[in-house]
């Protein structure tokens, strides 16, 4: 999995660490503007606040660009577990074409191949069901190769080309689970741009001779859910937007009630 800096921080941990640094921030910007409007009365406040409105919506547009990106992951990751189950249950399906002790042994290391996938939609345990998977298609495609050389009919070709998209599946799931998350150039320029367009609101409430306002919490929180969210969808297997296994576990049940039906 790729790691970024920001792979240390829990998830939990994000939506209390961001606001505060927003906080933080504006609290920086604002005693910089008290102090420099004290020592240059002459310094205006609307070049300011249009710099500042602008830093606002480039932030503003940055996070709308990266939700998307990190939303757009999320579907494919659940139209790819949609795509895999389907793909396996015609596997299933084709196998009764086989000979008798091959489909059964094709059944019994399915159920097996579903058994680790549900397993190992846990960060703890993905790694370990990765492999096992791999070790799996390999014991699949040896029945598979068993099959060719007893039947080279179309039946069996179809059987084949079914179980070669399991396996294509498998990568496809990996790639998108671990591999396709935003990299690290990505967060750097997401959190430089978050503290510096805080640091220019502040600044431009202290350099306009304002008090503190308490809507500064709200700003802090709205900015940090939204932050938050795109760490979330980050995260497969974190947090609370993650894929449930109810598909994975709704065919195993259904290879293990008649082995065959998708």
């Amino acid at each position: 999995m790729p790691a970024t800096w920001l792979d240390v921080i829990p998830v939990w941990a994000f939506l209390p660490a961001t606001a505060f640094l927003v906080i933080v921030m504006i609290e920086l910007g604002y005693r910089l503007g008290k102090y420099r409007r004290n020592i240059s009365p002459d310094e205006k406040e609307a070049p300011v606040g249009a710099m500042s409105a602008a830093a606002i919506g480039l932030l503003a547009f940055f996070l709308a660009m990266t939700f998307g990106f990190v939303g757009g992951r999320f579907d494919e990751r659940r139209l790819a577990m949609l795509d895999e189950v389907n793909a396996i249950g015609t596997c299933a399906l084709r196998s009764e074409t086989l000979p008798p002790q091959i489909h059964g042994e094709v059944m019994r290391l399915l159920r097996e191949y579903v058994k680790s996938r549900i397993e190992g939609m846990s960060p703890e345990t993905v790694m370990a069901a990765i492999r096992r998977g791999e070790e799996l298609h390999k014991d699949l495609w040896a029945q598979a190769m068993k099959a060719v050389e007893s039947d080279r009919s179309t039946v069996t070709a179809l059987f084949v080309s079914s179980l070669n998209e399991v396996i294509d599946l498998h990568t496809k799931r990996v790639t998108l689970a671990l591999r396709s998350r935003l990299p690290g150039v990505v967060w750097n320029a997401l959190v430089t741009a978050t503290v510096l367009s805080m640091g220019i609101l502040g600044y431009l409430e202290g350099l306009s001779r304002s008090t503190r306002s308490p809507a500064i919490v709200a700003v802090a929180l709205l900015f940090a859910t939204v932050i938050s969210m795109i760490v979330d969808l980050d995260r497969p297997g974190e947090g609370h937007l993650r894929l449930g296994p109810q598909l994975m576990i709704d065919l195993s049940r259904q290879l293990e009630s008649d082995g065959s039906t998708p």
